[in-house]
């Protein structure tokens, strides 16, 4: 107790509690292996890794990755064989783990001993003779898991003794700025395993976010390049599509060969308790903000169908709550249409063989209608093939859509309404 209160005020009692019973009680702690002990050595030691050889292997099936994207430059009036002879712009320093590698590690750790390995459904009952009411709270209780695991459940050979499990994909990106003076940001992709417990994966102290990648930035010489090649610099709109190709070419980076494999065969991993089972990865979840939302699915910013989830017009959003706009949302539900696809193909070899621009009438009259950009999505690329539809990734973001969102917003104009009214107002809505 007294190093508690004579150093850093930082420390809490978990903290103590921690340092007494995983480590002073620790049937491998032994007091004399701390002598000569030096944090800041041990810490230069750890920076250095994996460089040093000498090293022992700590994350050997989590190793960081880094390489470098390569992003197709189209330009106005400027005609090639194919898209593929098109000139490449490379973007360095994306740093990545494989998912596959990832997802080995995360089920080789102790808190999968917390993983709901098989989905279900679960009741309450307010009393013993009221009807039992179905309770929506994790993903491992949902019909979306339900379905995916009663499909793979099928997929079974008949030589094969081993339990079929999924492991439920939940991603998050946010492109973050990191100070308040300067330009230092970063956009980092998470992933999380929905096989655990909300109370649980949300919790800081339980570690079960998973750094998958940090997506770089297009950088400014892009432009440089460009005019070298095409004897112009290159307009707004071609470098947000760069920008948006630069994306889901990282995307495709992530969902390599093997991964792709596993999506449809699953791989076998040996569980904590001792039992090897064969895991089927499937994506459930994509939650990120608005700009992020309409970059995934190849979308528009606020194009004549804003929403991503559905093809709701911008005039019609004055209607957000009435019945008519929820029969709306569930009969012009987005879907992964291969016809769209079949446009989108048609439009790229519009603007790569016979140098079309992005904003022409043509290519607004194809596309404009559902809001989209000559650009096909990643995850339908390779996913589609398995029943994903990507629109259905998209859920709403809490942080972004209702705490520092549109929500704040409305409720921070509603209490300068209150103010200007004057009166009780204030105090009879703190009263409510």
């Amino acid at each position: 107790m007294q190093w508690f209160y004579n150093s850093s005020n930082t420390k809490s009692l978990a903290d103590v509690d921690r340092l007494v019973n995983e480590v002073i009680l620790a049937e491998d702690f032994d007091c004399e292996d701390l002598c000569g002990f030096c944090a800041t050595r041990k810490a230069q030691r750890m920076d250095k890794y994996p460089n040093n050889a000498n090293t022992p292997s700590m994350l050997s099936t989590d190793n960081w990755n880094k390489t470098s994207v390569k992003v197709k430059l189209p330009a106005e009036k400027v005609q090639f064989a194919s898209e593929l002879d098109a000139p490449k712009f490379e973007v360095p320093d994306l740093f990545y783990r494989k998912p596959l590698e990832l997802l080995r590690s995360a089920f080789n750790e102790v808190s999968t001993q917390t993983f709901h390995i098989k989905p279900f459904k679960l009741f309450w009952k307010r009393s013993p003779s009221a009807q039992p009411e179905r309770i929506y709270g994790d993903l491992y209780t949902g019909d979306a898991m339900l379905a995916e695991h009663e499909s793979i459940q099928c997929q079974k050979p008949t030589t094969s003794t081993l339990e079929n499990v999924i492991a439920a994909i939940m991603v998050w990106s946010d492109s973050t700025h990191l100070a308040n003076f300067g330009n230092a940001a970063l956009w980092p992709i998470y992933m999380f395993i929905g096989n655990q417990s909300k109370y649980i994966r949300c919790k800081p102290m339980s570690f079960s976010a998973h750094h998958l990648a940090y997506i770089p930035k297009l950088p400014d010489r892009i432009q440089e390049v460009y005019q070298y090649l095409f004897g112009k610099s290159a307009s707004s709109m071609t470098l947000t599509h760069c920008r948006r190709e630069l994306f889901h070419s990282i995307w495709n980076h992530l969902l390599d060969a093997d991964f792709i494999h596993a999506y449809e065969h699953g791989f076998d991993i040996r569980f904590p308790d001792g039992v090897l089972r064969k895991v089927f990865p499937r994506f459930f979840t994509y939650a990120a903000d608005y700009p992020e939302k309409v970059l995934i699915v190849c979308m528009k910013y606020l194009g004549k169908c804003p929403c991503p989830r559905c093809l709701i017009k911008k005039d019609q959003i004055l209607m957000l709550g009435s019945k008519n706009d929820q029969m709306r949302c569930e009969r012009y539900t987005c879907s992964d249409d291969p016809s769209i696809w079949q446009k989108i193909n048609t439009i790229r070899r519009w603007i790569f063989e016979k140098g079309r621009s992005f904003v022409s009438q043509v290519v607004d009259a194809l596309l404009g209608i559902h809001g989209l950009v000559p650009l096909r999505s990643t995850f339908s690329e390779w996913l589609a093939q398995f029943s994903l539809n990507i629109y259905s990734l998209l859920v709403p973001d809490l942080l972004h859509e209702f705490e520092l969102g549109v929500w704040k917003a409305v409720f921070t104009h509603l209490i300068r309404i209150l103010y200007a009214l004057g009166g009780d107002r204030i105090q009879e809505l703190n009263k409510r």
